[in-house]
């Protein structure tokens, strides 16, 4: 069973909530237009729907909306970490992310402070966050709850659709659908971009 917690304002009421299965498809589109291409890159690729089932399915008690009117508004997803031969256990926040059109109502800080709540109930010591180094707005919200140590680290990629055997692999497999098309005479497409997910906020 859920534990809901009613917080209450002069304006609105808000629900923070354990998510369910029925919030997924609405947490994610929600993550979709906060964590935008155009403004955080790293947070686009990162934002799957795949990884968000992941999160749900086996750290579920780590996962909180923000429910307003029957409208989430609002996520919170985390999970506990614990290191072989450590006795320390840690709470990770993975998400966080609210409604632009409800940035300002203290939503992230009633997100955070229940996520703290529950890390605390399973025995975390220390709570992890991290966001882009762009993202001063998150970093400026975390920083004013209690983070600190900051640790800067480089992000890279590459890209390997130029490679060689990138090149040579997707040669072979646009060969193979051609030759089987001919021999059975179906005229079905499959692309390997066919239903795949694409996805500002607070993270």
């Amino acid at each position: 069973m859920s534990e809901e917690i009613h917080q209450r304002s002069a304006v609105f009421p808000v629900t923070i909530r354990e998510m369910d299965i029925d919030d997924v498809a609405e947490v994610f589109h929600l993550g979709e237009r906060l964590f935008t291409a155009s403004q955080w890159p790293t947070l686009y690729r990162s934002w799957d729907v795949y990884d968000l089932l992941s999160l749900f399915t086996s750290d579920g008690n780590f996962c909180l909306v923000a429910e307003l009117e029957e409208r989430i508004v609002g996520f919170a997803l985390g999970c506990m970490l614990e290191k072989p031969r450590n006795a320390w256990r840690y709470g990770c926040l993975e998400w966080l992310g609210v409604d632009l059109a409800m940035k300002g109502k203290g939503i992230g800080r009633r997100l955070l402070n229940r996520m703290t709540d529950l890390f605390i109930e399973h025995g975390a010591r220390i709570m992890l966050v991290d966001t882009e180094m762009e993202n001063v707005d998150a970093i400026r919200f975390f920083k004013s709850h209690g983070f600190g140590h900051e640790v800067r680290h480089v992000y890279m990629s590459r890209n390997l659709t130029t490679h060689r055997d990138y090149v040579r692999k997707k040669s072979k497999s646009e060969v193979i659908p051609s030759t089987v098309q001919r021999r059975q005479g179906h005229a079905h497409v499959i692309g390997p971009d066919i239903g795949t997910p694409h996805g500002n906020g607070e993270r």
